[in-house]
């Protein structure tokens, strides 16, 4: 199931660089990538649609990681970056460092957005920790404040924020040209990370006092989840805006493959994340006949009857 898995994100992935305002068919996209000629179709595949599509997969497994990671510390079927406010977060630091003239580059965003997502992660958590429900509320009511303050300052300083027009609504489209390096190295660190501490956690679910007598350090478990939560989320919303609801869906859907194994639900998740992300990309470009629609607004079409679901069956009771 797992390679069945990562089959249709390739194939979503040379789907997903064969739509735009120009259409290119899937062999001319494979054509491009094995023996390339440098016409048209081989600049736009290699220079554009190449670089979104790896944008994707990173932020893809990067947020349906760190959603994975949560619900599975906290044992809360709605714990994800998005709704705990962690991405809220990463997105207020970079707006803030916008309005003060320290994030002009690639380096600054990230660093910022790391630091604004783990201070809002030790927030959230220190409030709600003892409470699934306490942890959710504080997690919304934090994502609502820093949403709101943030777009006062893109209303009140509308030049400063005119490159990051795209960035701010969650969109992948114009992130092309930025370099990616270092944010894609910064995931890929996260999500090896978080494929180290699967049987620390999955120690952590059968309770902190079997835990600690089977040789876990439970605080020093906890601690290293929010940072590598920290990071993975930080890094992709540092590159693509606030994208939510990617990290509560996918865990869910990873779940009813992986069973009780832990291992399995980071292996999935990380499979799963960026297939979302390619298809709500896609979907993003088709939708609207005159215009690309932000992926952070599909996530949220597809991620809310889904937060419904999961709250009329489930309610805040624990994992």
């Amino acid at each position: 199931m797992l390679a069945g898995c990562v089959v249709l994100v390739a194939v979503a992935a040379v789907v997903s660089m064969g739509f735009g305002a120009q259409a290119i068919s899937p062999n001319v996209v494979w054509r491009t990538l094995v023996s390339p000629r440098m016409d048209d179709a081989d600049l736009i595949v290699r220079t554009v649609r190449m670089p979104r599509m790896i944008l994707a997969v990173a932020v893809g497994a990067a947020l349906a990681a760190g959603g994975a990671l949560l619900q599975t510390m906290t044992r809360n079927h709605l714990a994800e970056p998005g709704i705990l406010g962690v991405t809220s977060g990463a997105g207020f630091a970079i707006t803030v460092g916008t309005v003060l003239g320290s994030a002009g580059s690639q380096y600054a965003q990230l660093v910022l957005a790391v630091v604004g997502a783990g201070a809002a992660a030790a927030l959230v958590y220190a409030v709600g920790r003892n409470s699934p429900l306490r942890l959710l509320l504080a997690g919304v009511a934090l994502t609502a404040v820093l949403t709101g303050i943030s777009l006062g300052f893109r209303l009140t300083f509308p030049d400063a924020f005119d490159r990051f027009r795209f960035w701010s609504g969650g969109s992948l489209a114009g992130r092309e040209q930025v370099p990616l390096t270092v944010p894609l190295v910064v995931i890929a660190v996260a999500l090896v990370g978080a494929a180290a501490v699967t049987r620390q956690l999955s120690t952590l679910t059968l309770g902190d006092d079997v835990a600690r007598a089977l040789g876990v350090h439970v605080a020093r478990a906890r601690f290293a989840v929010l940072v590598l939560v920290t990071v993975s989320a930080g890094a992709a919303t540092a590159v693509a805006g606030p994208i939510v609801f990617v990290g509560l869906i996918v865990p869910h859907l990873a779940r009813r493959l992986a069973g009780s194994s832990i291992p399995w639900l980071m292996a999935f998740s990380i499979a799963l994340g960026p297939l979302l992300v390619l298809v709500s990309d896609v979907l993003s470009r088709v939708l609207l006949p005159t215009g690309e629609v932000p992926v952070s607004i599909v996530t949220a079409v597809l991620g809310g009857p889904v937060l419904i679901w999961v709250v009329r069956r489930r309610g805040a009771a624990p994992l």
